[in-house]
């Protein structure tokens, strides 16, 4: 099925990535700015958050400038905003939770989507849903690294990427873990950088992140 492949292809796209930069954007015009210092960094990606009004139009803005680069959605709560994130151009969709409803609208339309789980019984949950990644989130709230080698004993076939606390100090031990696809991270994009038009260094702290991780 194309669903399935298209899935599939994201998901090396992330593993090969290791790290995707959660990014909120208040104005849309610092869109393409961010691209590029997040493509010259080394980390051609984005998961842009809907927490602010400019989401879809930054996506869209980011796609037009670098079409390759490999942008998504976060912070997507329902099937409304899923519709914001395609037309705009989103790749892939991530949610802070797991609402069934809006999973099963992206599995319809057949756009990957990571919603966020912090229990087994989320995790459960996705499986009946059929999916092999989730986020989870908020992760070092919720125990990380260690709270995640616990779910991975009964769910190996489950696929973890860990977003909320992740930074340049415990990335790397993040992703040794093998059920650990890919970090989701804000210290290379925080919103005082972005504000400022410090894009000389988000692409510092990029380069650094991705030289971390080697």
């Amino acid at each position: 099925m194309a669903a399935d492949k298209r899935m599939e292809e994201i998901k090396e796209k992330i593993r090969s990535l290791k790290i995707v930069p959660v990014v909120k954007i208040d104005d849309a015009d610092d869109a393409v700015n961010l691209a590029k210092a997040l493509t010259e960094g080394g980390l051609p990606c984005a998961e842009v958050t809907f927490r602010t009004e400019a989401a879809g139009e930054a996506i869209q803005k980011m796609l037009e400038a670098y079409p390759d680069m490999l942008v998504g959605a976060g912070t997507v709560l329902n099937a409304k905003q899923v519709d914001e994130a395609v037309s705009a151009g989103a790749k892939f969709i991530v949610s802070p939770g797991l609402n069934p409803k809006t999973v099963k609208y992206c599995q319809e339309i057949g756009i990957p989507v990571f919603p966020g789980v912090a229990t087994a019984s989320e995790i459960e949950q996705a499986l009946e849903l059929g999916l092999e990644v989730v986020k989870f989130f908020p992760a070092e709230v919720n125990g990380g690294l260690p709270a995640i080698k616990a779910l991975a004993a009964p769910y190996s076939m489950i696929q973890f990427m860990p977003t909320g606390g992740i930074n340049l100090q415990n990335v790397k031990e993040y992703l040794d873990f093998d059920s650990v696809i890919a970090c989701g991270g804000t210290w290379m994009v925080k919103d005082s950088l972005i504000k400022n038009g410090e894009f000389g260094k988000i692409r510092e702290l990029t380069q650094e992140a991705v030289n971390g991780v080697l």
